[in-house]
């Protein structure tokens, strides 16, 4: 019996229209219903979350920045939270400022860039965040944030990745959620190390966990979970660790991952 159900949001819980269709609607409810906690996992703000949880009826923590922001829906409690190192911050910005790459941070659940720019503008129009312009970033490097996040080419990110890993250090992880978003945390601010904190704290073993996803950023959290499911439309590396492979985010295949693995309608 899975007691616990880790999901990404976009490209897996929400289809191409950003919608939770009503029968994806449905089956979170009637897992919800028999007992299993159903939380996000998304390397989205909490503040953008949120709102989709809410939505979505939820009221459990949410993992949120890739796993470094785990946040209770009820009361805002912060449960589990991991910062990127302060000297990997600064570095990253040099690195950053040399090349001219578009480097967002987060603080205190605000987004900041440098400039404004097309690529922040697509980014927040694609999630709906709101922004902020600090034209002294550099300033912002000695704050506390749970993630980083580079916009480009997505073959330019794939060439920097190796050089950021080696400039930043074991302590930095590195993933991309999307094909341009490169995205920096703490090394345990992964979806695997939040599933991991969130089965401790709701006393469940692993192997009674359930993670959905689409992404290499999912990847931690699939291998993590007793059952990683990667959707219809993963890329192909994420569907190649997954246990099982569903339908595409655009045909319910959450729907159909909780009638087959917790509802057990075949």
């Amino acid at each position: 019996m899975y007691k616990l159900m880790a999901i990404d949001i976009d490209d897996t819980l929400i289809n191409d229209d950003k919608e939770v269709t009503p029968a994806t609607q449905e089956a979170l409810e009637k897992a919800v219903a028999k007992g299993v906690v159903v939380t996000l996992a998304t390397g989205r703000a909490y503040a953008s979350a949120q709102a989709l949880a809410r939505q979505t009826g939820l009221n459990v923590p949410i993992i949120t920045y890739q796993g470094a922001l785990v946040k209770n829906l009820m009361d805002e409690k912060v449960l589990y939270e991991r910062y990127v190192p302060l000297d990997a911050a600064k570095k990253l910005y040099d690195f950053c400022i040399e090349r001219n790459l578009h480097l967002q941070t987060y603080i205190d659940d605000k987004l900041y860039a440098r400039e404004l720019n097309q690529k922040l503008i697509d980014y927040t129009t694609l999630n709906g965040t709101k922004y902020y312009i600090e034209p002294d970033f550099e300033q912002l490097m000695s704050k506390p944030t749970p993630k980083f996040l580079i916009i480009d080419d997505p073959d330019y990110l794939d060439e920097i990745t190796p050089v950021l890993r080696e400039l930043l250090g074991e302590g930095v992880h590195i993933t991309k959620s999307k094909p341009h978003f490169l995205e920096l945390m703490h090394k345990e601010g992964t979806k695997g190390a939040a599933l991991e904190f969130l089965a401790k704290h709701f006393g469940c073993d692993l192997s009674e966990t359930i993670a959905c996803g689409d992404s290499w950023n999912d990847h931690e959290m699939l291998e993590a979970a007793g059952l990683g499911v990667a959707m219809g439309n993963a890329i192909p590396q994420l569907k190649e660790i997954a246990d099982y492979v569903t339908a595409s985010n655009n045909e319910d295949g959450i729907k159909q991952v909780i009638e087959k693995f917790i509802l057990n309608a075949e």
